[in-house]
């Protein structure tokens, strides 16, 4: 290895380029200034290469499979640029293959996403007992496939590999499937997954791996699932050491999350996005923290508060969550009416033979949305308008008299909405 302490300089340095980082980069760049990318694998990170991008095309594959149709598949990549870590408050050493170089900067923005989280008694190897992205990628269809962790990868997992063929397991801690998401999606997924033929143990934890399976314990005891395939999706951490941010004056907590303000700033030189930072893992996330720390290194004006963030779960039914559900708006002390529109009653559903589910828009007293819920075929699609009615505080008027194309799934939350207000035409 070639060690020199001479240092490099550079204007903006962003290390991660996952969704977060090249969003930054490319940002930045548009705002006029030089812009340096440390990328240790592959550009696109987590959900372009191992994540959400490649679990949507094997979705489709799945859904192909179970109901002959369209499906389409692509790819990308990029050799690794280095790894870097943090020597000093305003420099970095990149490493890349024998080579070792210095950096030092004006400005750094850091998005080195997280990594799956490990359990006792699990340990990964990469051959039975995986992470969702070796599974992903497996050139064999298990047989018997249990999955640690019945969050949103977990219940995706679930319904493509039931789909292909596999026999699936869900095991889940808490007493019931996507424990982020109120009590009554829970339970149309769980419908779902059942439906697909899924196992769920729900209530019970997986202690250990033997030869014929895995072992778990709960409220009926101690059992061994069969499991020629163990993929553990019970949540991710952050990659706030592999960086070692805290030598550039960051401030991580007890969950390893890097301390940020509302302009993402670690420090003042230093920016942290995406998975780094408190909230929900999602690359939607990273992408509208990238624009902030971009901007606010580049002297504008920016801040990143948002009402809500979208969350969206591609299984069989599809989900799709925005702002507070009813019960989350009695917690927070308000008095919330929710409006509900069943499929069973759209036109556009049953011209898809899709008539499970629902959408539902939660208000206010004063009538403001606060929150759009729904789960059924196609739902993550709504995603975009439910998240700007909560957004820009729109009213349950607003929704009802705004004209949607019809024969559409869309118009589902303006039924919704319609209903709220009491003046439903197709609801009895």
């Amino acid at each position: 290895m070639v060690v020199g302490e001479v240092a490099s300089p550079v204007d903006l340095l962003v290390i991660g380029g996952g969704p977060g980082g090249y969003v930054a980069a490319l940002h930045a760049a548009r705002l006029g200034r030089q812009v340096t990318l440390v990328e240790r694998e592959a550009l696109g990170g987590t959900c372009l290469n191992v994540g959400c991008i490649p679990s949507k095309a094997l979705i489709e594959v799945a859904d192909a499979v179970a109901a002959p149709g369209r499906v389409a598949g692509w790819g990308g990549g990029a050799p690794p640029a280095g790894t870097a870590r943090f020597s000093r408050p305003n420099r970095i050493a990149v490493e890349h293959d024998d080579d070792l170089e210095h950096l030092e900067f004006r400005h750094a923005i850091v998005a080195t996403g997280s990594r799956p989280i490990e359990l006792p008694g699990l340990p990964l190897d990469g051959r039975r007992v995986v992470g969702s992205a070796e599974l992903l990628f497996a050139t064999e269809l298990p047989d018997d496939l249990v999955l640690v962790g019945g969050g949103y990868v977990g219940v995706e997992l679930a319904c493509a590999f039931a789909k292909l063929g596999s026999r699936v397991t869900i095991v889940e801690l808490e007493d019931r499937v996507l424990p982020g998401f109120g009590k009554r999606i829970g339970r149309a997924v769980e419908r779902g997954l059942r439906h697909l033929g899924v196992g769920l143990c729900l209530a019970h934890r997986a202690v250990g791996v033997t030869d014929d399976g895995i072992s778990i314990t709960g409220p009926d005891g101690d059992l061994v699932l069969p499991a020629d395939r163990i993929a553990v999706v019970a949540g991710r951490r952050p990659n706030s050491d592999t960086v070692e941010v805290t030598s550039a004056g960051a401030t991580v907590d007890e969950r390893g999350l890097v301390v940020v303000d509302a302009q993402r700033r670690a420090p003042d030189r230093v920016f942290a996005i995406g998975d780094l930072t408190d909230g929900p893992a999602l690359a939607h996330k990273a992408t509208a923290e990238a624009e902030v720390a971009a901007e606010t290194a580049c002297g504008q004006p920016a801040g990143f508060d948002p009402t809500s963030v979208p969350m969206i779960v591609f299984g069989d039914p599809q989900v799709l969550s925005v702002g507070l559900d009813r019960d989350e708006a009695a917690a927070a002390g308000l008095v919330a009416t929710t409006g509900r529109f069943p499929f069973a009653a759209s036109g556009r559903a049953r011209t898809l033979g899709a008539t499970e589910g629902f959408v539902e828009v939660v208000a206010d007293e004063a009538g403001t949305v606060i929150g759009v819920h729904a789960v059924g075929a196609h739902v993550a699609e709504l995603a975009g308008e439910a998240a700007l009615a909560v957004e820009t505080a729109a009213t349950v008027e607003d929704l009802a008299g705004t004209i949607h194309a019809h024969p559409t799934m869309g118009e589902s939350i303006m039924e919704a909405a319609l209903g709220l207000a009491g003046r439903s035409p197709h609801r009895a």
